[in-house]
């Protein structure tokens, strides 16, 4: 009995060890050709969302930095006259708050109205600048997990299909279909989350600063409003 025990562990260890020894690129390459192709997409529909995450946080973060000092040394300049100054304090700061600051500063002169016209396209411009790419993170969002269900329907179908035309039905027949069908929908699941996280990550940074940027535009009405000495 203790002999047929110890047997028993033996056993149990040598397919321990196999299964340990099964890489994730073993299990890809057993899930057959329709897995690879979907695993591959996921891959890279996984890079691009990586790509527009990092690249746009840093442009979003890029624009939302104003110096405190900028909207006191526009209204400093402005109330001494020195327009030129100001416009050339806003060409020397590259931020949508600058630019918008900017077209005010060259519709001096006109009617307010105007003049609320001008910043408000500029602001417009700047927003679509800086919400550039988002709507494709979102398409991988909701995407991805689709993709990956797809890969479960057909690994599942693979598996069945097997499973039918086969005389001894073994776990090596199965495989195949099972390594898709969970593969294909973890990959996805996590491609989906991730670029679904990223993409509200962004969205709140860019709504940030959509806040700066009319905080600063009203205050630079306000300032244009002020009687002068």
């Amino acid at each position: 009995m203790h002999t047929e025990s110890l047997l028993f562990l033996f056993q149990n260890t040598d397919i321990e060890r196999e299964v340990k020894s099964q890489s994730l690129l073993d299990i890809i390459v057993q899930s057959g050709p329709v897995g690879i192709a979907i695993v591959l997409v996921l891959i890279l529909l996984s890079f691009i969302a990586l790509y527009i995450f990092v690249e746009r946080y840093l442009n979003i973060q890029r624009a939302g930095r104003i110096d405190e000092s900028f909207i006191h040394n526009i209204r400093a300049n402005v109330g001494s006259g020195n327009i030129q100054a100001a416009k050339a304090l806003c060409q020397s700061t590259d931020s949508p708050v600058a630019r918008m600051v900017e077209k005010g500063l060259m519709r001096i002169g006109k009617p307010l109205r105007d003049i609320d016209a001008a910043i408000e396209n500029v602001g417009n411009l700047e927003i679509f600048k800086l919400e550039k790419n988002l709507s494709t993170l979102a398409s991988i969002a909701g995407s991805a997990p689709m993709i990956g269900f797809f890969g479960t329907v057909t690994g599942m179908i693979m598996a069945f299909y097997n499973m039918a035309t086969q005389e001894n039905v073994t776990p090596d027949v199965l495989a195949g279909g099972i390594y898709q069908a969970l593969l294909t929908t973890a990959m996805g699941l996590f491609v989906g989350i991730f670029a679904l996280v990223g993409y509200n990550l962004l969205v709140a940074a860019v709504e940030k600063v959509v806040f700066k940027m009319e905080r600063t535009s009203m205050e630079f009405m306000d300032l244009l409003q002020e009687p002068t000495a």
